[in-house]
């Protein structure tokens, strides 16, 4: 039952802490838009998605009106695209033609994204995926609101080195094909290692294969809120601190929890999970860079910053698991660079750098998020710093991505302006020692050995 004091409670966290839900992303399955002709894959596309997702947009404005929660996006999950055009597409161009048909899609239903020009290749490449790997440049260049991502590692197969080195190379061409729009490409494709298969976030998101045809997935965000709670046990135990976190996201979770439940119902779609994760963006006070700095640190990047985010992530999911019955997704706190304004001022002060932030995507939610490097960077460079975020994952049995914006014309001291959610951000520098012989080695880094459980 809820009480009079819960509801004033969450009136205050939406009005004064910035708590919102970050997004209803409905998940589609394309398997059956297969077809024998590129025209005949493309009309089943478009059909499905503007037929499952027509009242999305529209029901999540009304949840908003009618609750009085701030629902900042609604958007699509879809099949990896490789798997739905692999019969049809013979040429990187083919593949685009699909792409383009998912923007016209996504601007019918109104949503602000949709994600899935995806291929799964942690263990090997088939030729459409390698298509499809080749048109992302083009495809992100000649479309708004298509988001893509490649899964090249796994703690079960390992890490698919050609692909990486594939990916450092398409990396550097989606910047030179957007550096009139600051390289936003980059922005919209991200590469992961153990993807999942429900995460509602983009540029992330996919309908995985072992999805249902249709699917509600919610992300909650409320940095603002954790922040503010913190604030409340300065000074105390660590004990006190971690109860206090535990218990704020517990009821951000709630938030969610509810829009989720009521989204499913509105629709006729399935539930399907809670993505918790601490989503900052570049409004004030809505930052884990000022949690991070409220819990005794005064930078993100000082000493005690990994062990500060470590529990920070264990207490959120703690918790959230605790609030909904079906966590999922990426769920934790997320450390984007360029969205975070506390970060990027621990940026422009020397504290955090690319390999601070890569220790702390050890125990965080994701990896290196929307960092802006020089556009200079060589593309085995970009192929390794992947190389690294991927064995972080393989290792440690999680998952871990890259989304970094090679910054064209652009050097160390300027930065790259995205406007909305995206921010901006300073270019960090990358360390310019080479690892050509490393990346052009080509196959595949075995799983490690405790991925053998049977």
């Amino acid at each position: 039952m809820i009480n009079l004091n819960e509801v004033f409670e969450t009136n205050k966290m939406i009005h004064e802490m910035n708590l919102d839900v970050r997004t209803i992303t409905i998940g589609i399955s394309l398997l059956d838009c297969v077809g024998t002709t590129l025209e005949e894959v493309k009309e089943n596309i478009y059909n499905k998605i503007t037929t499952v997702a027509k009242d999305l947009v529209k029901t999540g404005k009304d949840i908003e009106n009618e609750f009085g929660i701030p629902i900042v996006n609604k958007r699509i999950s879809i099949t990896p695209i490789s798997l739905v055009g692999g019969n049809v597409c013979k040429t990187p161009d083919d593949f685009v033609e699909l792409a383009k048909v998912l923007d016209a899609a996504a601007k019918k239903v109104g949503v602000n994204f949709l994600g899935g020009y995806s291929a799964l290749v942690s263990k090997g490449m088939t030729k459409a995926d390698e298509l499809l790997i080749r048109s992302i440049p083009k495809a992100l260049a000649e479309t708004d609101f298509v988001c893509s991502s490649v899964n090249v590692g796994s703690t079960k197969t390992g890490i698919n080195m050609d692909a990486v080195k594939l990916i450092g190379e398409i990396v550097k061409e989606t910047a030179e094909l957007t550096k009139d729009n600051q390289c936003l490409g980059c922005a919209k494709f991200v590469v992961f290692c153990n993807a999942p298969d429900d995460n509602p976030f983009m540029a992330g998101a996919f309908h995985g294969v072992t999805e249902a045809d249709a699917i509600i997935n919610v992300g909650v965000s409320g940095p603002g809120v954790v922040k503010r709670a913190i604030e409340n046990v300065r000074g105390e135990n660590f004990e006190v601190l971690c109860e206090t976190i535990k218990k704020t996201a517990f009821k951000v979770t709630r938030v969610g929890q509810l829009v989720a439940k009521e989204a499913s119902k509105r629709l006729g779609i399935p539930f399907g999970i809670i993505d918790l994760s601490l989503a900052p963006t570049p409004a004030a006070g809505d930052s884990v860079g000022e949690i991070l700095e409220e819990i005794g640190l005064e930078y993100a990047g000082a000493p005690g910053t990994t062990a500060a985010l470590a529990m920070l992530n264990d207490q959120v999911k703690k918790g959230g698991v605790m609030a909904s019955s079906y966590v999922g997704g990426l769920s934790g706190a997320f450390i984007p660079v360029s969205e975070d304004q506390r970060m990027i001022d621990a940026v422009n002060a020397g504290a955090l750098t690319i390999e601070k932030l890569e220790a702390m995507t050890c125990v965080c939610s994701v990896g290196l998020d929307m960092i802006a490097i020089p556009g200079k960077t060589k593309a085995t460079t970009i192929a390794g710093l992947i190389a690294d975020e991927m064995a972080l994952g393989m290792i440690n049995q999680k998952t871990t991505a890259v989304r970094v914006i090679p910054a064209i014309g652009k050097d160390v001291g300027d930065q790259v302006e995205f406007g909305g959610l995206l921010g901006y951000a300073p270019i960090m520098p990358v360390n310019e020692f080479s690892c050509d012989a490393f990346v052009n080695r080509g196959g595949r880094i075995p799983a490690p050995i405790h991925s053998f459980k049977n």
